[in-house]
């Protein structure tokens, strides 16, 4: 029986929630291992924590392609050699076609920095998400790790790890809370997955 699954994160920029997962697949009881990790712009400093950990990275930059549809088919042929049982987006700021979601059905994590359904879907990302929850006057914010359908941010729930809104929070400083939370949620979703998928292949 398998005692870990592969994963492949795919990034766009620092990689810090890249980073969280790779500090726990260190554990020797954690049950997944990062087998690759694909950056769409090869300016990303991400980069640098798969370079440190040992891990293959690839480059498909979005800018070499006319479409979306041709970026997904080139970013799944940088995936085939590694048959990764789980893709992890983390920070990846492309929105991906049925022809990807479709080849990984069920198995594309997101990271997401509200509690969903609240501030979700196309355009609420990063700091837009942050000003439009001080904004709205919400108490609660955090984060949700989701699995990755076609419909923006509404996939399945798998996670959401809350985090109290202060009376003087800027979205800056909100958000540097809820990222603090996401890189604990997002190796426990991981961990929740892969304990899943090693459940069904026993």
């Amino acid at each position: 029986m398998r005692e870990t699954i592969k994963i492949a994160v795919l990034i766009s920029g620092g990689g810090s929630n890249l980073r969280a997962l790779i500090e726990a697949c260190e554990a020797s009881d954690f049950p997944a291992e990062i087998v690759c990790v694909i950056s769409n712009r090869p300016d990303a400093k991400g980069l640098e924590h798969a370079k440190h950990a040992n891990i293959p990275a690839h480059i498909v930059d979005h800018k070499d392609f006319s479409d979306r549809a041709a970026f997904d088919g080139a970013l799944l042929d940088a995936l085939q050699p590694y048959a990764p049982d789980l893709v992890c987006l983390a920070g990846f700021m492309r929105i991906l076609t049925p022809l990807f979601i479709d080849a990984y059905a069920g198995r594309i994590l997101n990271t997401h920095p509200s509690l969903l359904p609240k501030f979700g879907g196309e355009g609420m990302y990063g700091i837009h998400v942050h000003t439009a929850v001080i904004a709205a006057g919400e108490q609660q914010s955090g984060v949700t790790i989701h699995q990755v359908i076609s419909d923006v941010d509404r996939g399945e729930i798998v996670m959401q790890r809350a985090v109290s809104v202060a009376p003087d929070d800027t979205p800056q400083s909100l958000a540097k809370r809820v990222l603090a939370e996401e890189h604990k949620a997002y190796p426990e979703a991981v961990r929740m997955m892969a304990e899943k998928m090693l459940n069904l292949d026993a």
